[in-house]
């Protein structure tokens, strides 16, 4: 099996190589002995997702991309010393996460805002889970008059809005703004003069951009005030920024060949914007770095917060750029002497010091009262099948039926968080299996439009270790312990490997290799799941989940 596993990552390597023709002699010439993490080790980017370094270096400096895992549609602000971002997370719940950063490259998650899907829409409850690549669009975060504001958009429900005094919460239950399908991305401002505006696209009918009158409060716009200020070429990704007199709407647009950055200008909120520039390359080969938030950061510069558009299995990752304001635009990148558009840039002077006390969590030992933060459940989760209380210190997850037989996507309170792409990552987790019952699989599992996991079936009064990819079960084991430790590990290629222990110590392979996807906008993610086909009965304890990599 290792010389297997080692054939698929050299051979997704060689081919990596032979597409970007960079360092193909090279990898060949050392096929026989080179990992994927030392192919890597040649350069820090010699290829998409080949990077043994990023993030904050610890010397004041650091590497693009800052956050290499799955958060989407990020946008940007800054109050006071502080730096906030959001996150769109589809079907997930609780949805749209919530980060802060003291230097805008290290940065913890404070929340999930909005804690009841179903507010949004029944198809996001466990009862129905119908909203796989939809759910939370992007959205745009703004801090108002000592309030903190969001809004997004569902494809199918409309736009909707919340507040909170803090970041923390509590925020206040959602508001819809506009009832209707087929818009995306909007954002909004309250003007100097502290009128309010809402912008929002109307992807269903070519990609009209609008401009709506909103309440002070956030809570309506009007609808009849719409003012058309962009449209087609797939524009979207709308954010609205002032500085100094000028007002721009920020964008992105497809022609055919990647998506970019591209903004309008005007002199007043209301237009007409008929100044247009492209602000960046579609930098195909770095992934199109294209939709995020422009700030300003606490050393006077300005910053480009931003996903990479074009996902793979680690998801839209974050990367920050400079923004240089040249003849009165926002480039965003490296900038050279004899180009105007920026490109990709893949390192950086940190914009503050003494940031890097915050981290995005990822073990859990589940101490608290509460799910932690990193987490998120598959669809809203059904309340009463699942308790931190009942056993205090672990998670008790109670089995009940999928919506379909064998079949994780359509299964209930399916626990996930992001997978990262680091040279080395291993997640481990311990399970009490001896509340199961017959009919109960439980485990641990890579999630995204495809799935695979390691975990336990209860047949009668058996328990066996079983492989599971896509809902086709192999490898079957018999196990005759209460307690069983459940790990995956993978690297830059994103090829998992699975295996189990009896005493958590010494592991045994089990399963087959399994190639991480992208799919539903979504990268992998890192599951616990637990259902069962004959009834609503069975549990399974988890003790802790330890997700190690390289930081």
């Amino acid at each position: 099996m290792k010389v297997g596993l080692m054939g698929v990552r050299l051979k997704i390597i060689l081919n990596l190589y032979m597409k970007k023709s960079i360092g193909f002699q090279l990898v060949l010439g050392g096929l026989s002995v080179l990992s994927a993490g030392e192919v890597s080790a040649i350069s820090p980017h010699s290829g998409w997702g080949m990077w043994e370094k990023w993030g904050d270096q610890g010397d004041g400096t650091f590497f693009n991309p800052i956050i290499p895992a799955d958060y989407s549609d990020i946008d940007c602000i800054r109050v006071g010393d502080d730096y906030y971002a959001i996150s769109s997370t589809f079907q997930f719940s609780p949805g749209m996460t919530l980060l802060h950063s003291k230097d805008l490259v290290n940065w913890e998650i404070v929340t999930n805002i909005v804690e009841d899907l179903t507010s949004i829409g029944p198809e996001l409850n466990w009862t129905n889970m119908n909203r796989y690549g939809r759910g939370i669009w992007a959205g745009t975060l703004r801090h108002h008059d000592g309030r903190f504001y969001l809004f997004f958009g569902t494809p199918d429900e409309g736009f909707f809005t919340t507040s909170s005094p803090t970041p923390e919460g509590p925020w206040e239950p959602l508001t819809s703004l506009l009832p209707e399908a087929g818009w995306d991305d909007c954002t909004a401002m309250w003007d100097d003069d502290g009128r309010a505006y809402f912008i929002g696209t109307n992807f269903a009918d070519g990609y009209k951009t609008y401009l709506f009158e909103m309440a002070s409060d956030a809570k309506s716009i009007d609808f009849s005030s719409r003012l058309l200020v962009n449209e087609g070429n797939r524009r979207e990704a709308s954010k609205i920024l002032k500085k100094d007199s000028s007002y721009y709407l920020i964008f992105s647009e497809y022609k055919g060949h990647g998506r970019y950055v591209m903004a309008k200008r005007a002199s007043s909120i209301t237009g007409p914007y008929d100044e247009e520039r492209q602000l960046m390359y579609p930098c195909v080969e770095d992934y199109e770095p294209n939709q995020g938030g422009i700030v300003e950061g606490k050393d006077g510069k300005w910053y480009f917060l931003t996903h990479h558009g074009k996902g793979d299995w680690s998801g839209r990752i974050v990367s920050l750029l400079p923004v240089e304001w040249k003849d009165g635009w926002p480039l965003m990148g490296k900038i050279t002497a004899d180009d105007s558009i920026g490109k990709m840039s893949w390192d950086g002077t940190i914009p503050a010091v003494g940031g890097n006390g915050c981290r995005i969590a990822t073990t859990d030992h589940f101490d608290g009262k509460e799910i932690s933060p990193q987490w998120q459940w598959n669809y809203q989760p059904r309340e009463d099948k699942y308790s931190l209380t009942e056993r205090p210190g672990w998670l008790r997850l109670k089995a009940f039926r999928p919506l379909k037989p064998n079949n994780l996507k359509s299964a209930g309170n399916t626990l996930t968080q992001r997978s990262f792409r680091t040279p080395s990552n291993t997640v481990t987790t311990k399970l009490d299996i001896s509340g199961m019952a017959d009919g109960q699989r439980c485990g641990l599992c890579h999630f995204s439009i495809s799935n695979a996991g390691i975990g336990i079936v209860a047949e009668g009064d058996r328990r066996n270790i079983e492989y599971r990819e896509n809902d086709s079960i192999s490898h079957l084991s018999p196990v005759d312990t209460d307690d069983i430790w459940l790990r995956t590990e993978w690297g830059l290629d994103g090829i998992a490997t699975f295996s189990y222990s009896l005493d958590g110590h010494e592991f045994i392979s089990f399963g087959s290799p399994y190639q991480m996807r992208w799919g539903h906008y979504r990268g992998d993610r890192i599951g616990i799941y637990c259902f069962n086909d004959n009834s609503d009965s069975g549990y399974v304890d988890v003790d802790y989940l330890i997700y190690d990599n390289d930081r």
